[in-house]
């Protein structure tokens, strides 16, 4: 198979940037990833950009935050007492928790704000909000 067409199963070197440059999330180093385009393993914007890539192709994308993690959903950011955390928690800007939903899901959550009686959570991905850009090279197709 020498394009990546629906369905295959990929194998990618890949590092994800901001758009300033700061690189987020690389394979360098790791083992690469390999996924089945249309099982929704990774976001649209990277499964539309391999359609058609070649074996051993090599090029730079830019995803659109609506093709990545979407919008910051103002919904998924809330003032939580501090009484209703662990005693012995002293909470602290950028520091993670996670919650449990009511139907046993865990939510990851960074503190982004703390006030006197208050904490302020955010449950959106870290990177809900921006656009992204990956260096992504194919190394299987299947």
């Amino acid at each position: 198979m020498s394009q990546v067409a629906e369905n295959n199963t990929v194998k990618v070197n890949y590092t994800g940037k901001l758009i300033d440059g700061q690189v987020f999330d690389t394979s360098e180093g790791k083992e690469p990833m390999q996924f089945t385009l249309g099982q929704g393993q990774v976001f649209p914007g990277f499964e539309k950009a391999l359609i058609d890539m070649k074996l051993n192709e090599k090029k730079t994308i830019t995803i659109t935050k609506d093709e990545a993690y979407g919008e910051v959903n103002q919904d998924l950011i809330q003032e939580v007492n501090k009484s209703e955390l662990p005693q012995d928690m002293a909470p602290e800007v950028g520091m993670g928790l996670v919650s449990k939903t009511p139907d046993g899901q865990e939510m990851n959550l960074k503190v982004v704000e703390v006030k006197e009686e208050t904490i302020v959570i955010d449950g959106n991905h870290p990177l809900a909000g921006m656009d992204l850009i990956f260096d992504i090279e194919v190394l299987e197709i299947t």
